[in-house]
């Protein structure tokens, strides 16, 4: 546990030092939620703040894999990655030391916007809200794992320009600026069986008390999926890696 720790407060303090970044991390979801709920939530459901916040949060948390991504190819381009493979720490200790960092900035991410929400829509204010925060805990999880795995796999010079279609798939294939009523059988299919939009839908559905069961348990297991999948492939391209040094 103290390699862990260790290892992660090393990685919140590189983060740190760009502070303008976490500004852009926490200020845009923001900024988009203010402006799209007063542009349209008196036009379309789709944009009532039960909808609109639990998939900004979605959203949000898909730049946490790019903040990730990011910091790990640079540290496999420095001399701090072949230091750890020397030393006797463990592959799953050091994807906890990133995932340890990501937990507080996606769990910020989320209260800001829960917040403001509640603000610009009073009614949006309940119990179920409560609910939301841990639940947001599963995409936080989801994200880091593949801003993990990215930052493995790409060089720093990549990682921007794959970490942005993450961003784009979660923002358009999660249906949260538009009805899915209408849209093909096969495209509908798609987006089932990738994570984006049952990111949304499990968050959705925690903000509406209404919600059934299968309306949880079935994304949640998909997010849970992939989750398990990216962070076990982090852990063995690492194996591999500290082998080959």
């Amino acid at each position: 546990m103290h390699r862990i720790w260790s290892l992660a407060k090393r990685n919140g303090k590189e983060i740190l030092r760009e502070p303008v970044s976490l500004a852009f991390l926490i200020g845009l979801p923001v900024v988009m939620e203010i402006l799209f709920y007063y542009m349209f939530h008196t036009l379309t459901p789709q944009f009532e703040m039960r909808y609109l916040a639990p998939g900004l949060i979605g959203f949000a948390n898909a730049f946490l894999a790019l903040f990730l991504a990011i910091l790990i190819s640079m540290d496999r381009e420095s001399a701090f990655i072949t230091r750890i493979y020397t030393t006797p720490v463990r592959a799953y200790e050091f994807i906890l030391g990133y995932f340890l960092v990501a937990i507080p900035l996606g769990l910020c991410q989320s209260a800001v916007i829960l917040l403001v929400g509640g603000l610009l829509e009073s009614s949006f204010f309940s119990w179920s809200l409560l609910l939301v925060l841990p639940g947001s805990l599963l995409s936080i999880w989801m994200f880091s794992a593949v801003g993990i795995l990215f930052g493995s796999v790409f060089n720093a010079k990549a990682v921007g320009g794959i970490s942005s279609i993450l961003i784009t798939g979660q923002s358009v294939l999660s249906g949260m600026w538009f009805p899915l009523e209408g849209l093909p059988e096969g495209f509908l299919t798609v987006m089932g069986i990738l994570p984006f939009k049952n990111i949304s839908l499990l968050l959705q559905s925690i903000a509406t008390p209404a919600s059934s069961f299968e309306d949880l348990w079935r994304p949640f297991l998909i997010v849970a999926a992939y989750t398990v999948a990216c962070a076990a492939l982090s852990c063995v391209l690492f194996i591999r890696n500290s082998k080959a040094k």
